[in-house]
């Protein structure tokens, strides 16, 4: 299980770093759209991606 869950883990780092790496610039760019919007948008975005998640998890298993 931990073997799993750090494989899992090293992904997301690998997958987060792909934007920063190619295109630096749109990264900024999202990062100050991000800090405009209120923390109510911020969270129904984070849940969407979560949801996203699991469901993807699901398909996959």
């Amino acid at each position: 299980m931990w073997h799993d869950l750090l494989a899992a883990l090293a992904l997301v780092l690998v997958i987060e770093g792909i934007l920063p790496f190619l295109n630096p610039g749109a990264m900024r760019k999202i990062m100050r759209t991000m800090s405009d919007m209120d923390n109510h948008s911020l969270r129904i975005s984070g849940l969407v991606s979560m949801a996203l998640g699991v469901a993807m998890l699901y398909l996959v298993n």
